[in-house]
Order: C-alpha cells, then sequence, then structure tokens
C-alpha cells in the first residue's frame, strides 16, 4: 500500500522533468565549484532543488487536475484518475515545498530566494495565474524553468553573475521549443480542456518561426557562457556539434512541418539541454 502510494507521487512529480531541472541546478553549482571538494554542498543543492522541484509541480498537478481529465495523454495520472486524493496530494507538496525552499535558505540566503522565485513563478504566476488566461504563460514557466541553473551558479559564486543570468536566459528561451511543439503534437487535447496555446491563438506557421527563433537564441547563449567560463576547445566543439544540430531541427521543422520532424524536434530539446549542461557542468 505505502509502496504504491510513493510509485504514484513519483509519477506524479514528472521524474524526467524534475530530473532534467535538477540536473541544470547541479550543472549551475559545478560550473563553478568542483564537486569532489565540495561533495556536501552538491548533495544540499540536490536535495533542497529536488524537494522543491517535486512540491511545486505537485501543487501544479493539483490545481490542474480537471484539465488533466479532460485530456487523452493526462486523463491516466494519478490525481486525475482518482489515485490519490486531491487533500492528501495538496499538503504533500506544500510540505515538499516548504522543506525545499527552507533547506535551500538555510543553505545560503540568495540560493534560497532564487528557488523560491523560481517555485513562485512556477505555481503562483504560471500556473495559478496565466495558464488558463493566455499562451504567454509559457514565457513565466520558462523564467521558473530558469531559475534551478541561476540558482546553483549563483551559490557556486556566492553571487548572481553574467554567466548564470545566460544560462537561465538558455532555458528560457529553451522553453518555446520544448512546450510549442509538444502543443502543436497535442492541439485538440488543449483545446478540449480550453488551455491556450501558441497554435490556437497565432497559428502552426507562426509557432514553427518562434520554435526556430527561440531555438537559436538558446545555442547563441549556451555558446557564450560556456566561452565565459572557458570551456575546453574540446568540449566546446561538442556543444558547437549539439547545438547546430538543434538549429537544423529547429530550422527543417519551419521549412518542412511534418509530424515526425516535429516530434524529433521535442525529443532532440530535451536531450540536447541535457547534454549541455552536462558539457557545461564537466
Amino acid at each position: 500500500m505505502v509502496r504504491e502510494r510513493i510509485r504514484q507521487y513519483f509519477l506524479l512529480i514528472k521524474p524526467l522533468q524534475t530530473g532534467l531541472l535538477l540536473t541544470t541546478g547541479l550543472a549551475g553549482y559545478m560550473s563553478a565549484r568542483c564537486p569532489l571538494f565540495n561533495l556536501g554542498t552538491l548533495l544540499e543543492v540536490a536535495g533542497s532543488l529536488f524537494l522543491a522541484i517535486s512540491g511545486s509541480t505537485l501543487l501544479n498537478m493539483w490545481w490542474d487536475r480537471d484539465i488533466d481529465a479532460k485530456m487523452g495523454r493526462t486523463c491516466r495520472r494519478p490525481l486525475a484518475a482518482g489515485a490519490l486524493s486531491p487533500t492528501e496530494t495538496l499538503w504533500v507538496g506544500i510540505a515538499l515545498s516548504l522543506l525545499g525552499i527552507g533547506w535551500a535558505w538555510w543553505v545560503y540566503p540568495t540560493y534560497g530566494v532564487l528557488v523560491l522565485a523560481g517555485w513562485f513563478f512556477d505555481v503562483v504566476v504560471y500556473t495559478l495565474w496565466l495558464k488558463r488566461r493566455t499562451c504567454w504563460s509559457i514565457v513565466w514557466g520558462g523564467v521558473a524553468g530558469g531559475m534551478p541553473v541561476l540558482a546553483g551558479r549563483s551559490l557556486g559564486v556566492g553571487h548572481v553573475d553574467a554567466i548564470g543570468i545566460l544560462l537561465a536566459l538558455a532555458v528560457l528561451l529553451w522553453i518555446p521549443t520544448h512546450i510549442m511543439t509538444f502543443s502543436l503534437r497535442h492541439l485538440e487535447d488543449y483545446q478540449t480542456a480550453g488551455v491556450p496555446t501558441f497554435p490556437a491563438r497565432y497559428g502552426a506557421a507562426t509557432t514553427r518561426t518562434i520554435i526556430s527563433i527561440s531555438s537559436l537564441l538558446a545555442a547563441v547563449a549556451i555558446t557564450l557562457a560556456a566561452i565565459l567560463l572557458g570551456m575546453a576547445w574540446g568540449y566546446l566543439r561538442l556543444l558547437a556539434v549539439l547545438s547546430t544540430g538543434l538549429v537544423i531541427l529547429a530550422v527543417g521543422a519551419w521549412f518542412r512541418p511534418t509530424e515526425r520532424v516535429n516530434f524529433s524536434l521535442y525529443k532532440y530539446a530535451s536531450l540536447y539541454m541535457l547534454a549541455a549542461m552536462l558539457l557545461l557542468a564537466l
């Protein structure tokens, strides 16, 4: 019984998404501090970010459970399917959020403020306020997505610096590629649930143009951050190859819009962000 409930909560925190955001935060920290000599702090970053991100995701799932129940791809999620109690999930989400943010504040106040900012933009601004009102909500969702890497970097150097801002900007610019390709693929689902999207508001052609531009700018931001970090030439060349692949797929989805190309871009964008952050950490 307990094991099954834990499994349901694990599914509810979106482990792949949580893992990716957690990786960006750890990469931000490791871009400034060697993990071998700062293992204790690195583990604290991992723990605090995992709790804060998981808590915010549970609160998102709690609030959006009515939307999830209307969409084919989400109707089997634990809350929408009735496998978990909404009241219990709400309190678990609040508890994890408080633990994560409080732990982050205890580690270092600036780090804690940035973790809190990410939680606030994700839960309050994006989910509660804007998601059901405007497709531009993804911009604020992108701000929330950029906070883990900015927080990790700021903890490593002791303050907010240009590299941290560039890395957060890269995540913010990557978000449209990730979300808009997904909304193109599942447009009918979103329309059924009444969630505003860029394809529904501005059309598929404009959405693909935004995806191409944002992909290019995200690659530029990450490359600039890598150069400022003094990344070794071999790693920089690999990053350039990965960035080129992202841009080629984005442009291909613009000029030759097919379901296959769009889905390939969606998958590659996540792998690209993961690989880029791992390179920055190394």
